[in-house]
């Protein structure tokens, strides 16, 4: 009896609460003589790597950046077209990363109250070894989709035993399988506008999500 090739895609989603979130912070100022702005920039600067500095000792933070100092000068032009004195700008952009979120949410909400720093975001993660057992689990239950779904065409056909002929990463069967698009970056939580409009923050860390895709082709008969 010939057999009918079924090619199919598996795949399953885990949703799990972050675990880990990483707020990215711009201090930084502004004005018409480089040095108090250098000076007011550095120093803002190291108190929140010393506060980043002190939350890891204590455990609250797993590890924290910081970029080099950016210096620049500009002449912007008013509405009339006249360009207006020189000034003077100074950044430097850091990272925290928190395992203890509560700890995250009341640094964020006092920090962002500060004149010069911005909170530009949070990137929500999961531990290593959680994203790890989440990947081989969510893998596994894609393999068994994919049989699940080859099954269910073959029954529609009429046709019973179901053998696997080939299982890869989407793309990489040779044919016109198509490879799924990347998946989205971690869930980012914009805190600035929040903190200074409302006075607090209601920072809710969103579920992370671990995909698993899989192409497979199966002969039925």
């Amino acid at each position: 009896m010939s057999e009918t090739v079924i090619t199919v895609e598996g795949h399953f989603d885990h949703h799990h609460p972050a675990e880990r979130g990483t707020v990215l912070v711009s201090v930084g100022f502004q004005g018409p003589d480089r040095e108090p702005v250098v000076a007011r920039t550095t120093s803002l600067h190291g108190r929140i790597a010393g506060e980043a500095e002190r939350m890891r000792t204590d455990g609250a933070v797993t590890w924290w950046s910081a970029d080099r100092l950016r210096v620049w000068s500009e002449r912007p032009w008013n509405k009339d077209g006249k360009q207006l004195p020189l000034v003077h700008h100074a950044a430097v952009t850091s990272e925290v990363k928190f395992a203890d979120l509560a700890r995250l949410a009341a640094w964020v909400e006092s920090t962002a109250a500060l004149e010069g720093v911005t909170i530009t975001g949070i990137r929500w993660a999961l531990t290593e070894v959680t994203k790890e057992r989440l990947s081989a689990d969510a893998q596994h239950r894609a393999v068994q989709d994919a049989v699940a779904r080859a099954s269910a065409y073959a029954q529609s056909l009429g046709l019973t035993a179901v053998r696997p002929l080939a299982i890869a990463d989407p793309g990489m069967l040779g044919d016109e399988s198509r490879p799924q698009s990347a998946a989205p970056a971690a869930p980012m939580a914009r805190a600035a506008a929040a903190a200074k409009e409302s006075g607090g923050l209601d920072l809710k860390p969103e579920d992370v999500t671990i995909s698993a895709r899989v192409h497979a082709r199966f002969a039925a008969s």
